[in-house]
């Protein structure tokens, strides 16, 4: 069942068509169901306040306007992805970090200034 702070994947006659994040859920006036707030996480945010019967909020299909609704709790992936300087930052196309010429030299990463490089490409003299 969906909890308060999980993400869902909201589908329309399944298709998946929105994010939302489950701000709130409270017991409605009339038995057995619940008012869900859902921060829907698209741009502009926004919330809205579905009445659904817990089967709904831990998945089951329903009809909204006529139309095959119902959401899937995303749970996120166990374990982070590796990240190894040797390897590259690990997604794909990334390209591999140079390794220093001797191991007796100390392991330095190769930072760039914004400001530098800018004074670089507006130098005339250095085109």
């Amino acid at each position: 069942m969906a909890t308060i702070n999980d993400v869902v994947l909201i589908y329309l006659e399944d298709a998946p068509i929105a994010f939302a994040r489950v701000e709130n859920i409270l017991p409605d006036p009339k038995k057995g169901w619940f008012q869900m707030t859902l921060l829907m996480l698209q741009i502009p945010l926004q919330t809205a306040t579905w009445i659904l019967k817990d089967a709904y909020i831990n998945g089951e299909e329903f009809q909204m306007n006529g139309k095959r609704m119902r959401m899937e709790t995303i749970h996120a992936p166990k374990e982070p992805p590796v990240f190894s300087q040797d390897a590259g930052t690990g997604f794909p196309g990334s390209v591999p970090s140079k390794k220093a010429s001797s191991d007796s030299q100390e392991k330095t990463d190769n930072i760039i200034s914004f400001s530098d490089l800018k004074k670089k490409n507006n130098d005339p003299t250095t085109e």
